[in-house]
């Protein structure tokens, strides 16, 4: 049985569907609540489990001791998890994410709580008792113990990928989406740690400091090849993938460029974006694990982001491999117009 860890970012998101934003001072109406997990563990997590029930998925990180790490445990537990090596910590609060969302629009406004996962560092990962074929790390940018500069290793995050090679478990990463100037001294020391990354095309056009974008503003696929090229070239040993809603493309360490257009869902069939990246991010992970291509690994990973983009939480869309591929016969693939 294969196995994968997943470690990092665990928190709850508390949605409150509202009637209108108000301004400063103002009162505005909460017409309904809703709970979910997010973050990469309990989003990839519980995709690569419900897509490959064979894998044996484990889950480690940092809670609050309170009711909301209570409800990411139960959760997690339920779908067949294994969340025994998850730390309870009484100096934070279980990391969390109010969603304030506009009932007529559906458009999301954030306000987070880093809490319990900004206190997780390598030592609280026990590196000597894991016992997998796969370690992947997210979001680097939003765990403030492993985004700390280390003299030797450039982050904390760096030194654990370094530990976890040693064991000879494969290393992987993913990053959170911000517009910061941290990219180059976050994520880059992490690279040559990394046997793969899984990145979207602005995140990976800010760690290789190339914009995916030509000058009129249109997806480039010779930049695209660019960033990949020159993530390799930082260090990642066997597969670069940059995904982007029209496409994902994937660079192996032979040097061979794949490009493969996305399932084409219209715009007005998708319900909600939350965690489609974690779901093609979970897609590449069973592919990867099994052995796949990264050209097979990229099937699986947009099918996995489109059973994602039906339903409007992270993790309820997700389903077994075999419903998940049926959704390239369904809908077929994206026409790659305005990309050049």
């Amino acid at each position: 049985m294969k196995k994968v860890t997943l470690c990092g970012t665990l928190l709850l998101d508390e949605i409150k569907m509202i009637d209108r934003y108000p301004e400063k001072g103002m009162l505005v109406t909460i017409t309904g609540t809703g709970r979910a997990v997010g973050g990469a563990v309990c989003n990839s997590g519980v995709d690569l489990k419900t897509l490959a029930p064979d894998i044996a998925v484990e889950a480690r990180g940092k809670v609050g001791d309170d009711e909301k790490g209570d409800f990411i445990l139960n959760f997690l537990s339920a779908r067949g998890l294994d969340v025994s090596h998850v730390l309870r910590t009484k100096t934070a609060p279980t990391s969390f994410t109010d969603v304030m969302t506009l009932e007529s629009t559906g458009e999301r406004t954030f306000f987070t709580m880093r809490g319990a996962c900004s206190e997780l560092t390598p030592e609280d990962v026990d590196v000597d008792s894991l016992d997998c074929d796969l370690f992947h790390l997210g979001y680097l940018l939003l765990l403030d113990g492993m985004d700390k500069e280390n003299a030797e290793y450039g982050t904390e995050a760096a030194r654990l990928l370094s530990m976890v090679q040693a064991k000879g478990i494969k290393t992987s990463i993913d990053v959170v989406s911000e517009q910061s100037d941290r990219f180059e001294r976050v994520v880059r020391p992490a690279l040559k740690y990394c046997d793969y990354v899984v990145i979207n095309e602005i995140e990976g056009g800010r760690v290789a400091g190339i914009s995916p974008h030509n000058e009129n503003g249109k997806l480039s696929l010779a930049r695209l090849e660019q960033i990949c090229r020159k993530l390799m070239e930082m260090g990642v040993r066997e597969v670069v993938t940059v995904h982007c809603p029209k496409l994902s493309c994937s660079l192996d360490r032979d040097g061979v460029f794949t490009v493969l257009p996305s399932v084409g869902l219209s715009k007005k069939e998708i319900v909600g974006t939350v965690g489609a990246g974690d779901a093609f991010c979970a897609g590449m992970l069973y592919g990867l694990v099994s052995g796949m291509s990264a050209k097979e690994s990229m099937r699986v990973a947009s099918c996995a982001a489109i059973c994602n983009l039906l339903v409007p939480d992270s993790v309820s869309g997700a389903k077994p491999l075999a419903e998940t591929m049926k959704m390239e016969e369904k809908y077929g693939f994206e026409a790659l117009t305005d990309i050049e």
